[in-house]
């Protein structure tokens, strides 16, 4: 029920949870991310010729790649967000699942579609050149691969696809059907995530059918263009952004400063985010309209961010004092900043002249692990960090250990932002001297090298987590860990 103060009293709701599922799929999130952080450190050592693998085909640096970006956007990512809207959604409705049975199916069907993707990426193109996969292609008119398609995050081998529209397609309905019998207020966490599940939805349809099977050539490329963008902003920044209406409000134990501000930003994010993909492809065969809708577009999105920046600064005012002392809030935050950074970044580097110059540099890798870890890996720790006690029933092991965590995470990934983003600089002007291309390789070399010390602090600050983690299971239950009410300025 609703108390008259606008709080949401969970007392006799709690079986709503299941938080079994909550604790697998964080479990399961935490064994994707340390795969992929693993398949990282081990392309960084490639870079720097100090990696201690070399001649083994099937640890080569280009089939390791996509398991790290793979395992990060459908491991680690899908498997955090599941876990953590079977926990918001059944409190923000008051009602569970449509199906626990679906839930446990969701659960050991995504893995399967995670576990399958690595599979067809690393062993895939061994099995290529069997006669049957020729006589299937030959007799659909279908150019089949059992191993990684040719487009990026979009490399999930043609056979899993279906199956993973399919889990997306049940996802929705098990939680939109709670949603849509609500009585509750509509708070704008669940317009995100309602948005989300129809994106995501379209978005993968999209990005894996149309570019290898309908269209081609610079069709092909935009199609492709808005696949990778909107993955993450209609997948993944709707699901963050709307977790972090719902945790914070709680963790501060106020409503949202303005939910005017909170619809402002929605808007402005389902308007101008699917607008912008193209601008990974500027200078390039694709009509140059579509190419300055995307730079206006994306600046575009750094305005929707401010506005929601402001919003939740507007939240902490009068607060501060909780940045220091709640280390999930302090994750939030940190995101929030790191995402302004990324976002102003981003409006910088899709102008045509500033594109010039660090067009496929690293700069745009810095880029991409800010966004990625230093904003939503940083929040899903928060999440994470917030949970497990709960899920466990047992107060946190070392509250060292979790300050560790934070500080080699964050540290971590500043360092090889700005590492890889000074690095994409002096690429650019290496490259647009017109000197040989051994030049550039060879000035990349103490980037590349920091970026492996980077990349290593970051994975032991994982480490450090899951130890307390591990830890904390073996420590004895204690009295149940209180779970805060959700606090909501409450809205239609």
């Amino acid at each position: 029920m609703i108390t008259s103060a606008g709080l949401v009293d969970h007392s006799d709701h709690e079986k709503l949870v299941i938080s079994q599922l909550v604790r697998w799929h964080f479990l399961a999130a935490l064994l994707f991310l340390t795969i992929s952080m693993l398949a990282g450190i081990l392309m960084a050592l490639q870079l720097v010729h100090w990696n201690p693998l070399n001649g083994i085909e099937l640890l080569a640096a280009g089939r390791w790649r996509m398991i790290h970006t793979n395992a990060v956007a459908y491991g680690f990512l899908a498997n955090a967000f599941l876990g953590a809207l079977h926990w918001s959604v059944p409190r923000l409705t008051l009602r569970p699942v449509a199906s626990k049975l679906v839930s446990y199916f969701i659960f050991y069907a995504w893995q399967a579609v995670v576990l399958a993707t690595a599979v067809g990426i690393i062993v895939g193109p061994s099995f290529q050149t069997a006669g049957w996969v020729a006589d299937l292609s030959r007799q659909w008119g279908i150019a089949f691969s059992l191993g990684a398609q040719g487009l990026e995050w979009g490399e999930t081998p043609f056979w899993v696809d279906p199956i993973a529209l399919v889990g997306l397609a049940l996802v929705a309905y098990n939680f939109m059907i709670p949603i849509s019998k609500s009585n509750t207020p509509m708070y704008v966490t669940l317009w995100y995530f309602i948005a989300a599940f129809v994106w995501t939805f379209l978005t993968y349809a999209m990005g894996n059918l149309l570019p290898e099977y309908t269209v081609s050539g610079a069709n092909a490329g935009a199609i492709g263009g808005l696949f990778i963008h909107d993955l993450v902003g209609l997948f993944v920044t709707p699901l963050g952004w709307g977790l972090m209406y719902y945790f914070v409000p709680i963790l501060l134990k106020k409503p949202i400063w303005s939910h005017g501000l909170s619809l402002v930003g929605f808007w402005g994010l389902a308007f101008f985010y699917p607008l912008n993909g193209i601008h990974h492809f500027l200078y390039t065969p694709i009509p140059m309209f579509l190419q300055y809708g995307a730079v206006v577009a994306t600046v575009a999105v750094e305005l929707v961010v401010t506005t929601v920046i402001v919003n939740f600064v507007g939240t902490l005012w009068g607060e501060g004092k909780t940045f220091v002392t709640n280390l999930p809030i302090r994750y939030f935050y940190t995101g929030m900043i790191m995402y302004f950074i990324t976002c102003t970044q981003c409006a910088m580097q899709v102008t045509l002249t500033f594109q010039k110059l660090i067009h496929f540099t690293d700069w745009v890798v810095g880029h991409a692990h800010l966004v990625m870890f230093g904003v939503f890996s940083l929040w899903i720790f928060g999440m994470m960090t917030y949970l497990f006690p709960r899920v466990l029933q047992r107060q946190w092991y070392s509250s060292n250990l979790a300050e560790w965590h934070y500080w080699l995470s964050t540290i971590g990934v500043g360092i090889m932002a700005l590492d890889l983003i000074l690095g994409g600089l002096f690429q650019g002007y290496y490259w647009a001297s017109l000197q040989p291309w051994d030049v550039s390789v060879n000035g990349s070399q103490p980037f590349w090298i920091t970026r492996v010390f980077a990349g290593l602090m970051m994975f032991g600050g994982l480490l450090c987590f899951l130890y307390n983690l591990w830890m904390t299971y073996r420590s004895p239950v204690t009295a149940p860990v209180p779970v805060e009410q959700p606090v909501a300025k409450a809205a239609t």
